[in-house]
């Protein structure tokens, strides 16, 4: 069975991911040059957000080639253990410096910025 990537293929990936970006755009120019009346804010992080994942899901089957096919399940689980890093790691980040945020003061914070400096 021939598995080989066609020029199709690609093709539409390719406008999807374009249709994809150019929607989310839209969405923030109609949100901005509304003076934010159009729709909340709330809705625009949730719109973004849903197209960014969707986004991802267009550009690893059209370009990853990520399927179900038992020749592709390693670059599946490679995949999957590659987006449990970057969580990982962006979900860690986030609380250490919520952390530092929350039990360091104004005063720490400039004697701490003074002594770097």
């Amino acid at each position: 069975m021939n598995h080989e990537p066609k020029f199709h293929g690609y093709l539409i990936g390719y406008l999807l991911s374009v249709a994809l970006t150019l929607i989310a755009f839209g969405l923030a120019y109609l949100h901005i040059n509304s003076g934010h009346l159009a729709f909340s804010h709330q809705f625009l992080v949730y719109a973004v957000v849903a197209l960014a994942v969707l986004q991802l899901y267009v550009q690893a089957v059209f370009f990853l080639h990520l399927s179900r096919h038992p020749e592709a399940r390693y670059n599946l689980v490679s995949f999957i253990f590659t987006i449990f890093i970057v969580l990982f790691i962006v979900i860690g980040s986030l609380w250490i410096m919520n952390n530092l945020n929350y039990n360091m003061t104004a005063d720490q914070v400039d004697a701490y910025l003074h002594k770097e400096n």
